[in-house]
């Protein structure tokens, strides 16, 4: 494994993204290994959105080593640092792809903002780096797959300092903890979002071949 200690150029994440979870080349499709954790059947097609999105969720499934080697502690005191700020996940039930692809793209944006006081503490992080790196590629993703993309508006400077004030504290300790906050919560964000992407996008291929029979049939 890389060392977090060390920046990482976008050619090397790249490839850490690919080795991550497989994703393939753009618009190449690819099939869920076996025995992944994301709801995923095997030989199941995903989206490169999907394989995108799954790989940087593979790179931040690394925070939790990353947080118990440097405190000691486990991840789960980090919920004493969760702030209203983070964004929540789509609802299994009773919630559309439009919305809940709006939430998911909208919930990025959060977290874009929310990063950069990870990169005061810890520019370096290969999280960090990583989703950085990635985001604005999803969320375009992301867009393209709603019928109302352009209702996925970009954050004002207004919303970007009031999402960024609560965290400004001298305590060093503190600002160290919601950092690895943000990491903690952006992972699980990730975890959910591969789930609701998937669950989508099967969805909707069904509803897509459904059709298609009809028309043909």
């Amino acid at each position: 494994m890389i060392s977090i200690s060390y920046p990482l150029s976008a050619l090397m994440l790249a490839a850490l993204l690919l080795c991550a979870s497989g994703a393939p080349t753009p618009g190449a499709p690819t099939t869920a290994p076996a025995g992944d954790s994301s709801g995923e059947e095997e030989g199941e097609a995903t989206s490169d959105l999907l394989s995108t999105w799954k790989a940087l969720a593979g790179i931040a499934k690394q925070h939790k080593k990353q947080f118990e080697d440097e405190f000691h502690k486990s991840v789960t005191i980090l919920e004493s640092y969760k702030t209203s700020s983070f964004p929540i996940k789509c609802p299994e039930f009773n919630f559309s792809r439009e919305a809940c692809y709006h939430r998911l793209a909208k919930g990025l944006q959060v977290y874009t903002v929310l990063l950069r006081h990870v990169e005061r503490e810890y520019p370096n992080n290969l999280i960090l780096s990583a989703a950085r790196l990635y985001s604005s590629v999803l969320i375009q993703g992301i867009k393209e797959k709603m019928r109302r993309g352009d209702q996925v508006s970009a954050l004002t400077s207004g919303q970007e300092e009031q999402l960024l004030r609560e965290f400004d504290t001298p305590d060093r300790y503190h600002r160290k903890m919601t950092a690895h906050s943000i990491l903690h919560h952006l992972k699980v964000f990730l975890a959910d979002g591969t789930r609701a992407i998937f669950k989508r996008e099967r969805a909707w291929a069904g509803r897509k071949a459904v059709t298609f029979h009809a028309a043909n049939s």
